[in-house]
């Protein structure tokens, strides 16, 4: 059950009463779900106007439900969209053979590089999506988190919506250990090495996402660890604390040793010279996960590198034993 109910109000206005299987939910992720097909700047407009109220009060975008509230709906006219049609049989066999790990509450697969979580943006289709093509008797599927499109590794879908919260109520402690294998810039000075700078993100006018260190950004926190040290490249484990856009690759850029294939954040001549040796994408991988699910058995999972960066650190004489 995802509302207890759902009445008109005036003027086409729904009230809903939100049960408990929502409560959690920030408000605006809400809203996209049940109004299906709204863009994003629709669902921020209408809430920064008031038109949409809990319990007959103002909120912001962030605010998380409760059992019990009443949201107030106002009437939203949408264009319909066109189907976006099935994904192709090759990119459905891909993502069957990505899934590492799979139980009734959840499953995680090995998320190709360069495939989109989700559709939009031109995009037609993403994992989600893909998913849900490919189990189509699945009650439930959704994102736990996100992985950017050029990212690859360890992405955690929840099968059910109780699922869901559990697991996001540990990301939102940092209790889920994530780790990711990067290939730096540079000769990779000393040990471990925590980077604890805030990070803000802004949105240009082409509507491109860009994050900077600032001082007023928010809190953000990544651990580096190396593994194997060369001289135009090193290999190093990181592990984020916190999950902020863009985190790993802009702390990285920030203390002098950017990631490989990185066309937003990296260094040019250090691109070219590893396309050079046959990189062709980011070398960002979320290589291992563990989650501790109250009361049960911890899920730890490791996703295997492509076997085109492995090729790429033998070229580079980097041992790797991971």
């Amino acid at each position: 059950m995802q509302e207890n109910d759902s009445k008109k109000g005036g003027n086409g206005v729904q009230l809903v009463e939100i049960g408990q299987d929502l409560a959690g939910q920030r408000v605006d992720n809400y809203l996209l779900g049940r109004l299906k097909g709204a863009p994003r700047s629709l669902i921020y407009r209408i809430l920064r106007r008031g038109e949409v109220r809990v319990n007959k009060g103002r909120i912001r975008p962030d605010y998380r439900l409760r059992a019990g509230d009443v949201v107030r709906i106002p009437p939203v006219r949408l264009e319909p969209r066109p189907s976006p049609g099935r994904p192709a049989d090759a990119v459905l066999a891909s993502l069957a053979a990505a899934i590492l790990y799979e139980d009734p509450r959840l499953l995680i697969l090995n998320k190709p590089s360069g495939l989109a979580v989700h559709g939009g943006s031109g995009l037609r289709h993403g994992v989600i999506e893909g998913l849900r093509a490919l189990r189509p008797e699945a009650p439930y599927l959704e994102l736990v988190h996100r992985l950017d499109r050029e990212t690859s590794g360890c992405l955690i879908i929840a099968k059910r919506r109780a699922t869901l919260r559990v697991l996001h109520e540990l990301l939102r402690h940092n209790r889920i250990d994530k780790r990711y294998l990067a290939l730096v810039q540079g000769r990779w000075e000393g040990g471990t090495r925590t980077v604890d700078v805030p990070l803000r993100k802004n949105v240009l006018r082409s509507g491109e996402r860009i994050v900077r260190v600032d001082p007023a950004g928010k809190p953000s926190r990544s651990v580096f660890r190396p593994l194997a040290v060369g001289e135009l490249a090193s290999l190093v484990e990181v592990r984020p604390e916190t999950g902020r856009t863009h985190q790993i690759r802009v702390h990285a850029a920030h203390i002098g040793h950017s990631l490989a294939g990185d066309e937003k954040y990296g260094e040019a001549g250090f691109n070219r010279e590893l396309r050079e040796r046959g990189l062709a994408r980011l070398f960002l991988h979320a290589h291992a996960l563990r989650i501790p699910l109250p009361g049960e058995k911890p899920v730890a999972v490791r996703a295997p590198l492509d076997k085109s960066l492995i090729t790429l650190l033998d070229r580079l004489s980097l041992t790797h034993d991971f």
